[in-house]
């Protein structure tokens, strides 16, 4: 049974679609494959179906009611025999590729295209997902070879500045998820510790001994408990103080106000401590928190932690205990964070994303974001900012009328 492609373009409005598909099974027509896009009201429509009694061409009865039909809607119609299927069809693997910048120019698109199709990928769908407060986009692509097409992005990004990322396609993509999150210059902004030494006036000794554990002097473990021994003797009142001043990153309230609406599992875990962890972990509604616990005597701080460390490895095994309890398979996870600290943990995550990180934990991660708003995360989770804003509209219609059916 001969195939046929048809490809409408022209001004987008009501009925378009409706009458070419009456002629079409008027004519017995077997549908395919049906893909349509609306650019700023303009209409792509492509159809591919098979005709029965047709000898490979397009039969001519068929060409005239379909070509009088777009006269009349004012389209434009190409009604030709259909190529043989792509490369989706041969059972090649589909990808996403997500670029993310505050702004996207036509260089970075091109250097972006040249090096997919230097893999040999073809792109089957361009999509913005946001205009602001960056610019994300999301190609649908398939073919080539993923390890040599990560690396060709990742020299992209470094040259054009922008944030590219490369996922699979899929179900598991839209499965129910964990997110777990980095806490200190992750999900808020700076560091706990440095604030605590600022109380304790041992600011510029704490910031010796991280300047030594930058340098790869000290391993993580060595200079926490180095810093925190320098705490001794601080009023546990203080801990009060920093949480008090914790300010969230731009975009972790959107984020994780979506996440919720989306039904994911969401979890912090931390080289921090839990008596400013758990609180900001209730506070926001999260499932999961894990942290090291500072020796507290006589509402004092010893200078010691008690219990297992959470450092590096300790990331990772959280992330592991929280997949399991909240019943979610390790490929449906994400984690993000900026800090060596955090390597293990993104490694073990489904997608491992390196939030404003350094340049080693970007080059390890299998996705960056570089700019400094969290919630272009939803990007990478392919959710686009329209439906997030048209979320919160709801919200506040709904909070308006039930503030209107009871009021104080």
């Amino acid at each position: 049974m001969p195939r046929l492609l048809l490809t409408v373009r022209g001004p987008d409005h009501p009925g378009v679609t409706a009458s070419l598909f009456t002629h079409l099974h008027r004519h017995g027509a077997v549908l395919v494959d049906v893909e349509q896009v609306v650019v700023r009201g303009a209409l792509l429509l492509g159809i591919r179906v098979d005709v029965p009694g047709a000898d490979g061409t397009v039969p001519d009865d068929l060409r005239d009611r379909l070509t009088a039909a777009a006269d009349v809607l004012g389209v434009d119609l190409e009604v030709v025999p259909a190529p043989p299927d792509g490369i989706d069809s041969t059972g090649a693997v589909r990808q996403h590729v997500t670029l993310l910048a505050p702004t996207v120019d036509a260089g970075a698109f091109a250097a972006v295209a040249e090096a997919l199709a230097s893999c040999s990928v073809n792109i089957e769908r361009i999509e913005m997902l946001a205009s602001e407060p960056v610019m994300a986009y999301e190609l649908t692509i398939t073919g080539g070879d993923v390890a040599s097409l990560r690396e060709k992005l990742a020299a992209v990004a470094a040259e054009s500045g922008v944030d590219l990322a490369v996922q699979p396609a899929g179900l598991v993509r839209r499965g129910k998820r964990l997110v777990v999150f980095d806490v200190d210059s992750t999900l808020v902004q700076g560091e706990v510790v440095d604030e605590l030494a600022a109380l304790a006036g041992v600011g510029d000794q704490v910031a010796r001994v991280t300047a030594a554990a930058m340098r790869g002097e000290l391993e993580f473990a060595a200079s926490l408990r180095a810093r925190v021994a320098l705490l001794e003797g601080l009023p546990v009142s203080a801990l009060q103080e920093v949480r008090d001043r914790m300010q969230l990153t731009p975009g972790a309230s959107t984020l994780l106000r979506t996440l919720r609406r989306m039904g994911y599992s969401l979890g912090v875990v931390s080289g921090g401590f839990t008596q400013i962890v758990e609180p900001l972990a209730a506070d926001l509604g999260l499932d999961f928190a894990a942290a090291n616990v500072l020796e507290i005597v006589d509402g004092k701080l010893t200078g010691g932690l008690v219990g297992p460390l959470v450092d590096r490895p300790g990331k990772a095994e959280a992330l592991r205990r929280f997949a399991a309890e909240a019943g979610v398979p390790l490929p449906q996870t994400v984690a993000v964070g900026d800090g060596a600290n955090d390597l293990d943990m993104l490694a073990t995550a489904g997608l491992g994303v390196a939030f404003n990180a350094k340049p080693a934990v970007r080059a390890a991660a299998q996705a960056s974001v570089s700019v400094p708003f969290l919630d272009a995360l939803l990007f990478l989770l392919g959710v686009p900012r329209d439906e997030v804003d048209a979320a919160d509209l709801q919200d506040d219609a709904r909070s308006d009328e039930a503030n209107s059916d009871n009021p104080v």
